[in-house]
């Protein structure tokens, strides 16, 4: 079995196969180049896939996930973490004054670069709600799909499968 990651920048599997390096793991798990709306693997290659704050990135997101879709095997599971807008008045309150005030200032601050930490809240905001991400994922093919929101609503873990042969 083998670990398999995909990012379409190059910049980060290089810092994360030094990682891999240093951990002797280079065996076991493999970083490359890809894009998700064409992922060059087979159909049916993988078991499970993971996507922690990157769909929000995709430039069609219907076509990446199908084409997910697409490389899962029969039963295979999905998972992806992604950051989401709170539920409650109060949480969503204090939520946008964050993202809309204090990240664009510490971006500003500390990176010197307010455009990159504005483009963190601008994506989350363009990202469809709960269950709208969730009738995404059904017209992608996936079954069995549900989400939990997580740190105070802040972000949600979205789950599918893909039907296995015969259902």
């Amino acid at each position: 079995d083998k670990i398999i990651g995909i990012d379409i920048s190059e910049g980060m599997p290089d810092i994360g196969r030094k990682k891999i390096e240093n951990l002797h793991l280079s065996n076991i798990i493999q970083l490359v180049k890809g894009d998700s709306e064409t992922i060059n693997y087979n159909a049916n290659t993988f078991d499970a896939i993971t996507v922690a704050f990157g769909v929000r990135n995709f430039e069609n997101l219907e076509a990446g996930l199908t084409e997910m879709y697409r490389v899962l095997k029969p039963g295979g599971k999905i998972s992806i973490l992604e950051c989401t807008i709170p539920k409650t008045v109060i949480l969503k309150t204090l939520y946008n004054f964050y993202m809309f005030t204090m990240v664009p200032a510490f971006g500003k601050l500390f990176a010197s670069n307010k455009k990159a930490y504005s483009y963190l809240n601008n994506s989350v905001q363009a990202f469809p709600d709960r269950g709208n991400f969730i009738n995404i994922l059904n017209k992608a093919g996936f079954s069995k799909t549900y989400y939990k929101s997580l740190s105070m609503g802040t972000c949600c873990i979205y789950c599918g499968s893909k039907k296995s042969e015969g259902q």
